[in-house]
């Protein structure tokens, strides 16, 4: 089955195309298409041929608006067919960031799951509108195949009513859908699974805490393969700070500064999500430039780098609690996988917690999958590079042929 992973963005298009069969899933080609209605729209792909050699292909390109970079999507695609040889496409994964109380697994979209999607609009105004606009566009250009939808939310389905329930009137809740979902669920799901295989001990048997650290951060808490709580709450701005997310904040501060700023309800939302978390406290939201200044000497930018290690300290600790001790720690994503300084610093100091790094390791010029804890460390701790594309054709393969679409 040759299944096409779309992940659409505000302003670019994503894609991998992968090759599923009996041996296992083969990724045959990645690209994307970049800002999306500007007239310095590009796009870029590689492709992994049959006989092992890869080559990448970057051009200029006309993208007015999402539907017109599908096109461009599936020109590449069509361009790259005869180096690919893997004939037609048989399914279509999308990528979707909030399913609310209405999908816990993947779906085969028809007008009535995309109309579903469309009423949680508020709860992650950030990205479901962009979700929508790749699936609209997919759909219109790619009639006669099944395109399903998969969740970042789905996988933290399985968080306990204690872990998932804000305290808040219970009527109040069940009538809006009011409660802690989470998010970044197939890169959790995924790295998951690939810290059991690593440590070559069962999945079920395990308790995991997975740190996604990127633009985008958050930690789950996981055992036996199953998510009992995570930092991200009803939208994607709860938990630990991020490149442009504050994070944890007392509730009343976002009402506070309404008043004493005169900002509207949709100028103190944008600065949540878009004002504040690293870039709020230093100016910038690359973490690479953050530890360019502080190494520069900007104080901004040194508090910046010890609040965002600090914060994902506080949650790996509190999440050996609710496990009742933890198996392994894994850092995954941009900063989780590439920032050894971040990694040090937030398992410093917990040593109490049977935690430990080997910085030998740790700093090492290595990529893949690794292990980083020193040998008298009782937490295994790993880095493990995500693959969501790679997840979501999965889900896209087994939904397609449980449904029979």
């Amino acid at each position: 089955m040759n299944v096409l992973v779309i992940n659409s963005g505000s302003s670019s298009v994503k894609y991998e195309l992968f090759a599923a069969g009996a041996g296992g899933e083969r990724s045959v080609l990645a690209g994307e298409v970049e800002r999306i209605g500007s007239p310095e729209a590009s796009a870029w792909q590689e492709v992994r041929a049959e006989d092992g050699s890869t080559y990448r292909d970057c051009r200029d390109v006309r993208a007015s608006d999402h539907d017109e970079a599908l096109v461009r999507v599936l020109d590449a695609l069509e361009d790259a067919a005869d180096a690919t040889g893997t004939g037609p496409l048989d399914a279509v994964g999308h990528r979707v960031v909030h399913g609310g109380e209405h999908f816990a697994d993947p779906v085969v979209l028809d007008d009535g799951v995309v109309a579903a999607i469309e009423q949680l609009a508020l709860l992650a105004p950030l990205h479901t509108g962009a979700n929508l606009a790749g699936i609209a566009a997919a759909r219109a250009h790619l009639p006669d195949i099944p395109h399903v939808a998969v969740f970042d939310t789905a996988f933290h389905r399985t968080m306990p009513a204690h872990a998932c329930t804000y305290a808040l009137p219970r009527e109040l809740c069940r009538e809006h859908g009011i409660r802690r979902y989470g998010f970044h669920g197939t890169s959790h799901a995924y790295v998951a699974r690939r810290a059991a295989a690593l440590l070559g001990r069962p999945l079920r048997e395990l308790s995991l805490i997975t740190l996604h650290l990127g633009a985008g951060a958050s930690a789950t808490a996981i055992r036996g393969g199953e998510s009992i709580d995570t930092s991200m709450g009803m939208t994607p701005l709860e938990g630990l700070m991020m490149g442009t997310r504050c994070g944890d904040v007392d509730p009343a501060v976002p009402m506070l500064l309404a008043r004493l700023t005169e900002r509207t309800r949709e100028e103190v939302h944008r600065l949540l999500n878009n004002e504040s978390g690293l870039l709020g406290v230093c100016g910038v939201s690359d973490m690479r430039e953050v530890h360019r200044l502080a190494e520069e000497g900007d104080p901004d930018a040194a508090l910046a780098l010890e609040m965002f290690c600090y914060r994902a300290k506080k949650y790996v600790g509190a999440y050996v609690a609710a496990l009742g001790g933890a198996d392994a720690i894994v850092f995954t994503a941009g900063i989780g996988e590439n920032d050894a300084e971040v990694r040090s610093r937030a398992c410093a100091g917990l040593g109490v917690l049977g935690i430990e790094i080997d910085e030998a390791r740790n700093r090492a010029a290595a990529t893949g999958e690794r292990l980083i804890s020193s040998d008298v460390s009782r937490v295994a701790v790993l880095v493990i590079p995500t693959d969501e594309e790679l997840e979501i054709a999965r889900r896209t393969v087994e939904c397609v042929e449980f449904s029979g679409a």
